[in-house]
């Protein structure tokens, strides 16, 4: 993967944050005993007091990323931190207003029906008088307009929308997506002032000829802002910046208030022909001249493969923080050659960047500000190439500190332990993984065994709409592993289906097994297109897939990475047992 990258100096500024009110911060000063904390409540009440409505809701945020968040096998949460589950429980025995508006605060943010009505109950019984934008937080409204800031060398792009609470507040989400990274979420802030104003400052701070303002439909910002939040959520190492993470929550359920149905990023489509097409164009060039020998053609051909596959997917678009992956970590990681071969690499860059600019219509400044890197990063690029490195998968393990560079190469034995025992945990055991087949999932009936008669209309209500996905969407294999599901959840904890809106029950479901066989990254399904069918938000099936998955006895956030283990083959298609026995294979 390549290193973070960050918005360039020079001709792309970096907007100034006008007007942003209290950052929201990851603080683990949560209640040090069942009563709570001194220092908490005190907090509570300073964000209360505020004369705007987002101090609160930052702090919430705050608290909401800290102890449910995404933790991952290497970057696990922090020993001795409470579930957000204990911290709950700790509000809900502690009588007093500040804990009644986190626990509506908590609430609202997470977009959790249940916990919302227990809350509702729990505060109504004390008596407690909530600010009309905390108890009717459920009932706030999203702008209808969205801006989308781009800069003419394509880094990334800020989405900018707005949020009315009932009180008649205003907050701003910007949030800046990342494309050099693979168009993740790099950063965002949420700002006390409504969107025309915060735009308006934005567009003053940045003066900026070469980027653009431009309205664009709010279901699109919402469909290109959940999967690029989605995708940062998969990345390692995690992007930080001081309010990101932290107002990720926030910035979450401000999302979900977006209308649905919006179309995300599309990528570019560069076929064969068109590769070629460029290429004979450069090389036809003035820009070209003295490049068409077979060893530059080589190399011209790593940088279109470079350009279409990695970033936003376009091989003409250079920026300095482009150059700076290309020359500082892809090459030196990914093309094995020779010193004579990649030592040619700067030149023909410089003449390749030249030719795009041109053909683009790039201002002359900004041409000059990306071959200066280039400049810049070539005496460091040819020490690179001439020095022992590691590449491919070693040079990955290196880069998230798996290895030590300077010490001995493991052998292949090092890792098969650690990789057998992830598969192991994919199947449920050492014993599974050796026996597993590749057979096919029968077409089984729904197993009624076990589901309490009182559950039994509610589940019948969400077996037919998890019937009905999987026979215009699925296949036969998944539809046997969602009533699998549905029938182990409903046997288990049948609350969790009978308290809840089918159509959420069943989108959970739905994603659960499409997770676990690889779907979204193998068939061009996206979680939206899965939610817009059940006609929920693009964040509620993973939401509410979460006490599912607990009652199944999986940890959520190890569901959430790598292969997503149900602990079992029972749900897993022909084709992911394949893999995973053509892994243990390899092992072997």
């Amino acid at each position: 993967m390549p290193k973070r990258s960050r918005r360039p100096t020079g001709g792309q500024k970096k907007a100034r944050r006008p007007g942003k009110g209290r950052a929201p911060r990851r603080t683990s000063r949560v209640a040090p005993s069942r009563r709570g904390g001194p220092d908490l409540i005190d907090e509570v009440a300073d964000a209360l007091a505020a004369d705007h409505p987002l101090p609160f809701l930052g702090l919430v945020s705050s608290f909401l990323e800290v102890l449910a968040g995404r933790p991952t096998p290497l970057q696990p949460r922090e020993p001795g931190l409470p579930s957000l589950e204990e911290l709950l429980d700790s509000f809900f025995e502690a009588d007093l207003p500040e804990t009644s508006a986190l626990l509506a605060g908590i609430a609202g943010l997470s977009g959790d029906e249940v916990l919302r009505s227990r809350v509702r109950r729990e505060t109504a019984a004390r008596g407690d008088v909530l600010p009309r934008w905390l108890a009717q937080l459920d009932r706030s409204s999203a702008t209808d307009r969205a801006v989308q800031v781009r800069h003419v060398l394509g880094d990334g792009d800020d989405l900018v929308f707005g949020v009315r609470l009932t009180d008649g507040s205003d907050v701003s989400v910007v949030v800046y997506v990342d494309h050099n990274l693979g168009t993740l979420v790099k950063d965002a802030f949420v700002a006390p002032r409504p969107l025309p104003e915060l735009v308006e400052a934005m567009r003053t701070a940045m003066d900026d000829p070469d980027s653009t303002f431009e309205d664009i439909d709010p279901a699109d910002a919402r469909a290109r802002i959940t999967e690029a939040v989605e995708l940062g959520a998969m990345t390692y190492p995690p992007l930080e910046s001081d309010t990101w993470p932290a107002c990720r929550p926030f910035v979450e359920w401000a999302v979900g208030l977006l209308p649905a149905g919006g179309t995300g990023y599309r990528r570019p489509e560069w076929t064969e022909a068109d590769q070629q097409a460029l290429a004979d164009r450069f090389l036809a060039s003035p820009y070209g001249a003295g490049l068409g020998d077979p060893d530059a053609r080589a190399l011209l051909d790593s940088l279109l493969w470079f350009g279409t596959d990695y970033g936003p997917g376009d091989p003409m678009r250079w920026s300095p923080v482009a150059v700076e992956i290309l020359l500082a970590d892809w090459i030196p990681r990914k093309i094995v050659a020779d010193v004579a071969h990649l030592s040619r690499a700067p030149e023909l860059l410089r003449a390749f960047v030249r030719f795009c600019h041109a053909e683009r219509g790039i201002r002359p400044e900004l041409t000059a500000q990306t071959l200066a890197a280039v400049d810049a990063l070539e005496p460091a690029y040819q020490e690179t190439i001439r020095t022992p490195r590691p590449q491919g998968p070693e040079a990955l393990l290196a880069a998230m500190s798996a290895l030590d560079p300077g010490g001995p190469w493991p052998s292949p034995q090092d890792f098969t332990a650690p990789m057998r025992e992830e598969l192991s945990r994919v199947v449920g055991g050492a014993a599974a993984l050796d026996r597993l087949d590749d057979e096919p999932l029968p077409d089984e009936p729904f197993r009624w065994d076990g589901v309490p008669a009182e559950a039994g209309e509610r589940v019948a209500e969400v077996l037919d709409l998890v019937d009905r996905f999987a026979d215009e969407v699925l296949d036969v294999e998944l539809r046997t592993a969602a009533r699998r599901v549905l029938a182990e959840v409903s046997a288990a904890d049948p609350a969790l289906v009978r308290r809840a809106r089918a159509a959420s029950v069943a989108a959970a479901i739905c994603w659960i097994v499409a997770k676990a066989n690889g779907v979204f990254s193998d068939s061009g399904l996206a979680v939206k297109d899965l939610a817009g069918w059940f006609g929920v938000g693009a964040t509620t099936p993973a939401q509410r897939a979460k006490p599912i998955l607990q009652a199944l006895g999986v940890d959520p956030s190890d569901f959430a990475y790598g292969l997503s283990p149900l602990g079992s083959p029972d749900h897993l298609t022909a084709a992911t047992r394949a893999e995973v026995i053509a892994a243990r294979d390899r092992l072997r």
